[in-house]
């Protein structure tokens, strides 16, 4: 029996935004609750349909302006994956181009259109299984059920994945602390990819063994209590964004 060929496949753009909250140190990811079906109600990640004028590219970053209102350039914003499978979303047979984005701040959020809420959510790690709250709703991104629409959960899984293999080589997840940072605050944006504590992992073995990542700028103008004011520290190299990955799952 022949199989039907997909001609005209919808072609969506998904983005995992990431952020920073310096108040509770803790890394945080936008969800947005949707207005209209499937999966109305739901909470799920910001995506918008590929436009015939632009590029994947060029839809990713107007996706971040048209939900949360913010210009961010194209270094903040790498390509994750491509979803595939059969069955991943309702009704017409679509893809996704899944993006990440590193925001250096924490935006007010307005859902936009599509969306009847917009939150963060801090991101924990406990090994077995990936956990997403905003102090209301709590997401288990590996329980027997389905915790986001679509195959968002999929896809945050791959995300999370994807910034924990990339941290010893290529950590660009530390756009989130903006420009400049401390060791400190790059322990504590690694600590729930390494599902640790930032107090559990050692900041001299962590500077001898990313040094090579890392850019010294200078000294942080507010002092301690005791002792000598932190290093100050940026990106060594931010990859191209012309480069970007090519993984399929289907």
């Amino acid at each position: 029996m022949s199989e039907e060929i997909i001609a005209r496949p919808l072609i969506t753009i998904t983005n995992i935004i990431w952020s920073f909250n310096r108040q509770t140190h803790e890394m945080q990811l936008l969800l947005i609750k949707r207005s209209e079906a499937p999966f109305k109600d739901a909470w799920a990640l910001p995506e918008t349909l590929l436009r015939s004028t632009e590029s994947a590219d060029d839809a990713a970053l107007r996706l971040i302006k048209d939900k949360i209102g913010l210009e961010v350039r194209s270094t903040a914003t790498e390509q994750l994956a491509t979803f595939t499978a059969p069955h991943r979303s309702v009704g017409e047979r679509a893809l996704a181009l899944a993006y990440m984005t590193f925001l250096p701040a924490m935006p007010k959020l307005k859902p936009g259109y599509g969306a009847v809420a917009a939150e963060w959510f801090a991101f924990e790690n406990f090994g077995h299984h990936y956990l997403l709250s905003d102090g209301r709703h709590r997401f288990d991104l590996s329980n027997t059920s389905q915790a986001l629409a679509f195959d968002h959960d999929q896809i945050v899984t791959t995300a999370i994945q994807r910034i924990r293999n990339k941290l010893d080589y290529q950590p660009t997840v530390l756009q989130v602390l903006g420009p400049t940072f401390t060791l400190k605050g790059a322990r504590e944006v690694y600590a729930p990819f390494w599902q640790l504590t930032a107090d559990q992992i050692d900041n001299s073995n962590f500077r001898k063994t990313h040094h090579h990542l890392f850019k010294e700028v200078g000294t942080a103008t507010i002092r301690k209590r005791s002792g000598r004011p932190p290093k100050i520290y940026s990106l060594a190299s931010l990859p191209n964004p012309l480069e970007r990955s090519k993984v399929d799952n289907n």
